[in-house]
């Protein structure tokens, strides 16, 4: 593993529920063309009710998960949609219909209704979250809670016992979904995660793992006050090829890994703007592939 530098302070708590963060933002300006798309025709909201609606649901959730993907509205990025992946893995799932797909995290099961408006089997695919009241607030924003179909688990990633809820999708997984993810984690943690991952993927070639999170172009912990740890690590491609190597080689398996940082765009996450000053000018987004070979 490469080694880490100084710990690398933010200097920001994350988690407190007052509204006077970085993170929070008071106005919903306009709501994406993708997300408007999906709540007008998926959801049947009127056109002229969405922002009132998305506002009302971000600041119930906000009371009960108060991070910045919930205060900034991140919900309505749908960004699986934006994932060079998408339209190969889509076209998989439309095709054969016994293909499954796990997004770990899901937040709210903004990515899944996605795949269900495009055409996906609401039955292929399931979610996981922590909470089960991240599942109630998605019934409520897309309002399909008696017409999805889709299987949502409360599951622990680290919990490996026999009653852990992901147990019924080991070896049993076409694709796995983690986005904003493993960078909640220490190495040693993100580790252990990508290990899960890869029991609850089938064992065979082409099982994929895809996603996006936080990188940066100085790689190592980084203070934190969300997840399991006080502490995170965040990835440049090198140690984020670095970290598999260590996972093939802990689970005697053999991955290709597709992994890119990208400049953010402007008032997403680096400098002073108001969805990302808690960064700084190394932050860039890092997009992954890893597949099975």
């Amino acid at each position: 593993m490469t080694e880490p530098t100084d710990l690398i302070s933010t200097s920001v708590e994350v988690g407190a529920k007052g509204k006077d963060v970085p993170w929070y933002s008071k106005e919903l300006e306009n709501v994406g063309p993708g997300a408007t798309e999906l709540l007008e025709k998926y959801s049947k909201i009127p056109s002229d009710q969405i922002v009132s609606h998305v506002l009302e649901l971000r600041d119930k959730a906000w009371a009960i998960h108060p991070y910045p993907c919930i205060g900034q509205f991140r919900f309505l990025d749908l960004s699986i949609s934006a994932q060079p992946a998408y339209p190969r893995l889509l076209s998989l799932l439309k095709s054969a219909p016994e293909t499954t797909f796990l997004d770990l995290g899901c937040c709210f099961g903004q990515d899944i209704r996605k795949l269900v408006y495009d055409g996906v089997k609401a039955q292929q695919l399931f979610g996981a979250e922590l909470r089960a009241d991240f599942f109630d607030l998605g019934y409520e924003l897309f309002k399909d809670r008696k017409t999805l179909g889709t299987t949502f688990l409360v599951a622990d990633v680290f919990d490996d016992s026999e009653t852990s809820s992901l147990n019924v999708l080991e070896g049993k997984t076409d694709i796995v979904y983690a986005a904003s993810f493993l960078h909640l984690f220490n190495w040693d943690e993100q580790i252990a995660v990508c290990k899960r991952i890869v029991k609850i993927l089938r064992p065979q070639k082409g099982s994929v793992v895809f996603g996006r999170q936080v990188g940066t172009t100085k790689p190592g912990l980084y203070e934190g006050n969300t997840g399991v740890s006080s502490q995170k690590w965040r990835h440049d491609e090198g140690t984020f090829k670095e970290m598999w190597e260590q996972v093939g080689q802990e689970t005697g398996t053999e991955w290709t890994v597709d992994v890119t940082l990208q400049e953010p765009q402007k008032g997403e996450m680096a400098g002073s703007s108001a969805r990302g000053r808690w960064n700084d000018q190394n932050t860039r987004r890092l997009r992954f592939e890893v597949e099975r070979v």
